[in-house]
């Protein structure tokens, strides 16, 4: 009963996280959503003209001189209104932020579900459990080289962010044509990996 309550809260915390991540990619709150965008935008450029270091380090210089300069005006205004209003930051220093045994525990698991889950995929595919999977992964990786060889970490990243924010709502907008277009690809695919199949003495056949 007790790992039966505990999956439950997972999958309870984990839809809450997905339901925030789509509201968030589909600019259902275009403020929000566009603060989250654009911080991440400034950090990954800033980590293209700076090192890590230097951008957490300017990153903490930034917040401390807001934070600092804050506490001495609200200082000064007490001061000068002669009110005491109590530190500025008091209800954030107040505020529980410690992570409970449950909670550490809970997040450990999620992690440990996937690490094994990748783990068991990437076995499956290094020892040809599946012969056209395994090429299919070997394609990709081959052109991955290529993809590599053209773009940074940096870069690749980048550009991922930035897709994250701008397709999802493109596909909304055109569903109806691109989900015709994916089929068509899809079929020709399906087609393809068929003949290989077909051609391969022991290959699993199945379609995706």
């Amino acid at each position: 009963m007790q790992a039966t309550a505990d999956s439950t809260k997972m999958d309870c915390v984990w839809s809450n996280w997905k339901s925030q991540a789509i509201d968030l990619l589909y600019w259902r709150d275009i403020k929000q959503t566009g603060i989250v965008f654009g911080s991440f935008l400034l950090l990954l450029f800033s980590l293209t003209q700076f090192s890590v270091v230097s951008v957490i380090a300017y990153l903490a210089l930034a917040a401390l001189s807001a934070t600092i300069s804050f506490r001495i005006y609200k200082s000064v205004l007490q001061a000068v209104q002669k009110t005491d209003e109590g530190h500025p930051f008091k209800t954030y220093l107040e505020l529980e932020i410690t992570l409970s045994q449950e909670q550490v525990q809970k997040y450990t698991d999620c992690l440990q579900l996937y690490v094994n889950s990748t783990l068991k995929e990437l076995r499956r595919l290094f020892l040809v459990q599946d012969l056209v999977d395994s090429l299919k992964f070997a394609v990709l990786m081959w052109l991955l080289t290529y993809v590599g060889a053209l773009f940074n970490g940096l870069t690749l990243l980048l550009m991922a962010v930035v897709s994250m924010f701008t397709l999802p709502v493109v596909y909304v907008k055109h569903q109806a044509q691109i989900d015709q277009y994916l089929g068509l690809v899809r079929t020709h695919i399906n087609a393809v990996v068929a003949k290989i199949q077909a051609k391969i003495p022991g290959a699993k056949r199945h379609m995706e």
